[in-house]
C-alpha cells in the first residue's frame, strides 16, 4: 500500500473519532474502540538482535557484533527473519485474543546512536563508533525489518534522536553540548541516511538535551530537521516516560501538561510512559488543539494501514513454524561466525584436537548464558555456552577441564569462603591442561541501561576499561602457570587489553555471540571456521588518552580523531588465511601490490606474529597512481585479492578516503566503503566496492557539507590505511590519488 492511500485511510478513520479517543490512541497502549472495529495495539517491540520479550525467537548476536562482521546483506537477511518471525507471533497471538506489550509489529530498533566512548553501557546495542558503518549496517536492518511487500512486513525505528551516548546515570537530566560540525559528522548522518535512503516508519527521542532542547521535544530536531530539511513522513515516539523528565529533571516546563504539549507541538505522536494522560488537560489550558491531537493520530494510523493491520495481507499467512526454524538458526550461526574478531595469534590457533589430550576451559564467563545474549532480548530454546560447545566439538576424544575460576565481580563465588575461592581450582585446571581456554568479559548486567544494573559500576556504564578486579587476579594466575593460554573477552565494548596482549598466546573478542553462540565460537577455537569479523569501535590502551566521559565534542575520540596509538585499532581483524591484496582498479588506472611476498614480523612485534600460516607482504603507496575524475562523481573500487594461506576465510576490503586540501577533513582518513570477500586456498576474486559521491565531502564548522578542494587519497586494503593496523598485519593498503577536475 503506498503511504498516500495509507494517510486518505488514516484520515477518515480517524476523523470518525472523539477528541478523547484520538487522544487515548497517542499513547503507547493503544486502546481498542469497538465502535469503529479499531482493536487494541501496543507500539512497544523490540526487536535489536531477534524478537525480544516475548517468548521463544532466534537470537542473533548482540548488535555490536553485527557490526563487526561489516556485512549490509547479513544485516538485512537478519532483520528480515525478526520481522518473520515478529509476524508469526502476531499472528499467533491476535487469534488468542493477545495484544499485549511486545506484540506488536512496531520494532524500536534499530540503535544507530554514535559509539563515541567506550565507557557507555548502551554502546554494545549499537554498529559502532563510525558514521558511515552505523549509517550502512542500520540501513540494511531497515530495509530488511520493512521488507519490500504490498504491505510493510514491521516498521523499524531510528533510536535513539540526537546525540546520545551516556552517561546513564545522567541521561534523565543530561543536556549533551555538540558543535554544529559535530552534529551533522558525526551525531546526525545515520539518522539521515534511514530517513532518506531507508524510508525508516519511525524515529524514537533521546532522553537527554541536545544543545538545550529535550530531544523528546526539540523544534530543532524534530521539526526543523527531521520533518523539516529530512521530510520525514512517518511517526516519532519518544523514549520511555522522556516527556516526565521535562519537568522532573530537565526543568524546562513546570507541569505535566505543558510537557505534553511542549512533545505534541514539537511532533512527537506516540508517548512511551504515561504524561500524555494529560492531553485533554492541555486542551483545555489551551496549550494545545484539537488538530495537534489529530494529526498524530493519523500518523498513528497511517503506519498502521502500512502494516496492513486492517486488511488481509501477505504475511498473514506467516506460520507459528517459523520461530527458531533451522534456517533462521543457521542464519543466526553465520551471523557469530561473522562477528568474532580475532585480535592475536602466535599460531596456537586453530587448535588441533588430534595433537592435544587436555583442555582446560576456564573463566566466569565460559559457562554463562547471559553472556551470551546482551541486552534486549529474547529467549531461546537452547543456549550453548562456549564451555558446551567447546566439549561437543571434542566429544570424547580430548579431556575438558572447567573452572569457574573466580566470580564475574565479587571477590568470591561462595560468600562463607575466606577470599578467591576458585583460583586454585583454575590454577589446577591449567596445570592438567595442555592449553587453556579463558573466557573473562562482562553481562548485560555491567553494562547496559540505567536502572539495569546490579553492581558497582554507574548505572550500566564502566567507570574504566580494565576487567573487574576478580577476573584480572584469575588472568595472571592462570597465565602464570606458563601454559598456553587462549583468551576469549566476552564484551559489547572495547576492554584493556594489555596484559592478555602481552602474556596470552592468542585473544579472540567475541562479544555477546547469541544464544547458541558457543558452538561457532568453539568451531573457530578449531578451524572448522576461519575468523572474519573487524573491529567496528577503536580498543585504547586505557582511558587516560580519552576526554572527559561526559564531553560530546569528537576531538581525541573514535579512530577519526584519536591522535594516540590504540592497542586495536577499529577496523582490524585477523584471519586463518594469507589474504593479500594484489592490486586494485580505479576509474580506469590499475595499481598493483609491488611486494606481495612474506615478510617476517618476529623482530618487530615478538608477541604479535601473524596467524598461523599468514605474514602478508607490505603495500606501498603508489605516488604514480594519480586519478582525474568529475567533480560530484560516485566511483568503485575494484579490490582483487589472493588467498596464498592453506584455509578457506572470508575477509573484508575496507576503502577508506582521506580529503587532503581541507582543514575540515578528519584527521586520519574515513571509511567510505567496504564489502566480504571469500576465498578458498589458492583462490584469486575481485570484489567491487562502491564510493558514494559524499565520501569526497567534508564537513565544516557551520555544519554544511560541502567538497573543499580536489585532492584525496583512497586506501584499500583489509583495515585502516594507519601505523598500528601496519604494525600488527605488516601489510599497508594500496592508496589511489584523486584529483577533481
Amino acid at each position: 500500500m503506498d503511504r498516500k492511500t495509507a494517510r486518505d485511510r488514516a484520515k477518515e478513520l480517524v476523523g470518525k473519532m472523539t477528541l478523547e479517543e484520538k487522544a487515548e490512541q497517542l499513547k503507547y497502549g493503544a486502546p481498542a474502540i469497538e465502535r469503529l472495529g479499531v482493536p487494541a495495539y501496543n507500539w512497544w517491540n523490540e526487536g535489536l538482535h531477534g524478537v525480544a520479550r516475548a517468548g521463544v525467537a532466534t537470537m542473533f548476536p548482540q548488535a555490536i557484533g553485527m557490526g563487526a562482521a561489516f556485512d549490509t546483506e547479513l544485516i538485512e537477511k537478519a532483520a528480515d527473519v525478526i520481522a518473520t518471525e515478529g509476524r508469526a507471533k502476531y499472528n499467533a497471538y491476535s487469534e488468542e485474543g493477545d495484544r499485549d506489550i511486545y506484540k506488536g509489529l512496531t520494532f524500536w530498533s534499530p540503535n544507530v546512536n554514535i559509539f563515541r566512548d567506550p565507557r557507555w553501557g548502551r554502546g554494545h546495542e549499537t554498529y559502532g563508533e563510525d558514521p558511515y558503518l552505523t549509517g550502512e549496517l542500520g540501513r540494511a536492518f531497515v530495509e530488511g525489518l520493512q521488507g519490500d511487500g504490498e504491505y510493510m512486513k514491521a516498521a523499524a525505528c531510528a533510536k535513539h534522536y540526537a546525540v546520545h551516548s551516556g552517561p546513564e546515570a545522567l541521561r534523565h537530566q543530561f543536556n549533551a553540548t555538540a558543535t554544529k560540525k559535530d552534529m551533522w559528522e558525526t551525531y546526525l548522518p545515520a539518522f539521515e541516511k534511514l530517513v532518506k535512503e531507508a524510508k525508516v516508519e519511525s524515529v524514537m527521542g533521546a532522553y537527554n538535551r541536545t544543545n538545550g532542547e529535550p530531544c523528546c521535544g526539540s523544534t530543532t530536531l524534530i521539526k526543523d530537521i527531521l520533518r523539516g530539511q529530512w521530510e520525514f513522513e512517518g511517526h516519532f515516539v519518544s523514549d520511555c516516560w522522556a516527556i516526565r523528565d521535562f519537568h522532573t529533571k530537565h526543568m524546562v516546563t513546570d507541569t505535566a501538561e505543558e510537557s505534553a504539549a511542549m512533545a505534541l507541538k514539537a511532533g512527537c505522536d506516540v508517548n512511551c510512559g504515561n504524561t500524555y494522560l494529560h492531553l485533554l488537560k492541555a486542551y483545555e489550558q489551551g496549550l494545545i488543539t484539537e488538530e495537534d491531537i489529530t494529526q498524530a493520530a493519523e500518523r498513528l494510523f497511517t503506519t498502521r494501514f502500512l502494516l496492513g493491520l486492517f486488511d488481509d495481507t501477505e504475511y498473514d499467512k506467516i506460520g507459528y513454524e517459523k520461530i527458531e526454524c533451522k534456517e533462521h538458526l543457521q542464519l543466526a550461526d553465520r551471523a557469530t561466525a561473522e562477528s568474532v574478531v580475532l585480535l592475536k595469534n602466535t599460531g596456537i590457533l586453530p587448535l588441533d584436537k588430534s595433537g592435544l589430550q587436555t583442555i582446560g576451559v576456564v573463566g566466569p564467563n565460559a559457562d554463562s548464558r547471559a553472556a551470551l545474549i546482551g541486552n534486549y532480548h529474547g529467549t531461546s530454546s537452547r543456549y550453548i555456552t562456549v564451555l558446551e560447545g567447546i566439549q561437543d566439538a571434542v566429544g570424547e576424544d580430548v579431556r575438558v577441564y572447567y573452572s569457574e575460576g573466580c566470580h564475574l565481580f565479587k571477590e568470591k563465588v561462595e560468600n562463607l569462603s575466606a577470599g578467591p575461592d576458585r583460583i586454585s581450582e583454575a590454577v589446577a585446571v591449567a596445570k592438567h591442561s595442555d592449553v587453556v581456554v579463558l573466557c573473562v568479559g562482562l553481562d548485560e548486567g555491567l553494562e547496559g541501561e540505567e536502572g539495569d544494573s546490579g553492581n558497582s559500576y554507574a548505572s550500566g556504564d564502566k567507570a574504566d576499561l580494565l576487567l573487574p578486579e576478580s577476573q584480572r587476579r584469575l588472568l595472571e594466575a592462570v597465565v602464570k602457570v606458563g601454559k598456553p593460554v587462549v583468551l576469549i573477552n566476552m564484551t559489547g565494548s572495547a576492554m584493556d587489553l594489555k596484559y592478555a596482549h602481552e602474556h596470552c598466546a592468542a585473544v579472540l573478542q567475541a562479544w555477546y555471540p547469541g544464544a547458541r553462540g558457543g558452538r561457532v565460537i568453539a568451531d573457530i577455537l578449531f578451524g572448522g571456521i576461519s575468523p572474519s569479523g573487524k573491529l567496528p569501535v577503536t580498543f585504547y590502551r586505557d582511558t587516560e588518552e580519552l576526554p572527559d566521559f561526559e564531553d560530546y565534542s569528537m576531538k581525541g575520540r573514535t579512530y577519526r580523531y584519536f591522535t594516540g596509538t590504540p592497542l586495536y585499532p577499529f577496523g582490524y581483524g585477523l584471519t586463518y588465511g594469507d589474504v593479500v591484496l594484489e592490486g586494485v582498479e580505479c576509474c580506469g588506472k590499475n595499481v598493483k601490490n609491488q611486494n606481495p611476498g612474506n615478510q617476517d614480523m618476529s623482530g618487530s612485534q615478538n608477541d604479535m606474529a601473524q596467524p598461523a600460516g599468514a605474514a602478508g607482504g607490505s603495500q606501498t603507496v603508489m605516488e604514480d597512481a594519480v586519478v582525474e575524475i568529475p567533480s560530484g562523481t560516485a566511483l568503485s573500487v575494484n579490490a582483487t585479492a589472493v588467498n596464498k594461506g592453506t584455509n578457506a576465510v572470508d575477509e573484508v576490503v575496507q576503502v577508506y578516503i582521506k580529503a587532503e586540501d581541507s582543514v575540515h577533513a578528519t584527521p586520519a582518513p574515513k571509511l567510505c566503503g567496504f564489502a566480504r570477500i571469500s576465498l578458498k586456498p589458492g583462490e584469486t576474486k575481485t570484489v567491487r566496492v562502491p564510493i558514494d559521491k559524499d565520501a569526497f565531502t567534508v564537513v565544516n564548522d557551520e555544519g554544511q557539507r560541502l567538497v573543499d578542494g580536489a585532492h584525496f587519497t583512497v586506501s584499500t586494503g583489509f583495515g585502516q590505511p594507519d601505523a598500528r593496523t601496519k604494525e600488527l598485519t605488516g601489510k599497508e593498503s594500496i592508496s589511489v590519488k584523486i584529483v577533481l577536475v
